[in-house]
């Protein structure tokens, strides 16, 4: 027997991946989260990229694989953390995207590195980070960059 798939047009897909994606971004931020918010933060991060792969986008693609890539670090779990992060800059890189995507590529690689335990992998991604930040377009875009550079585990900030 063949399971029917659910058809959304490719506007509904979109719209859906975005409410996931921010309602995991919103657990993301709370520092109160039980285990079933943890659960459903992860759910939600990986529904949302997979919607955006309904209708897919190359940027959204990344970005739905660097959410993955930062819940997974956020719950210690450096082995998915790289996994999704290299997907990040693996679809930058094929689909010839600069600017915020790639440095954040580097960011994600650069947490998912100090999550693992490997320092010199994450200050060696977060050189790349800095470097793709000369080329983010965006002065607000390039701060907030920054500001999460500064926030990856056990990395003293050195620019």
């Amino acid at each position: 027997m063949t399971a029917k798939r659910l058809v959304l047009a490719p506007e509904d897909e979109r719209a859906l991946a975005k409410t996931l994606f921010n309602g995991a971004w919103e657990l993301l931020e709370r520092t109160d989260r039980s285990q079933d918010d943890d659960d459903r933060m992860l759910h939600m991060a990986h529904a949302s990229r997979y919607h955006w792969g309904q209708a897919p986008l190359p940027a959204t693609l990344a970005r739905g694989e660097w959410l993955c890539a930062r819940v997974y670090a956020v719950l210690q779990r450096a082995e998915p953390s790289a996994y999704h992060a290299q997907r990040v800059l693996d679809i930058c890189r094929r689909e010839g995207i600069g600017d915020w995507d790639l440095a954040f590529a580097y960011e994600a690689l650069a947490r998912a590195s100090a999550v693992a335990g490997d320092a010199p992998a994450a200050r060696m991604y977060t050189d790349q980070a800095l470097a793709a930040a000369e080329n983010i377009a965006e002065t607000d875009d390039r701060e907030l960059l920054l500001a999460d550079l500064e926030t990856i585990p056990g990395q003293p900030r050195f620019w």
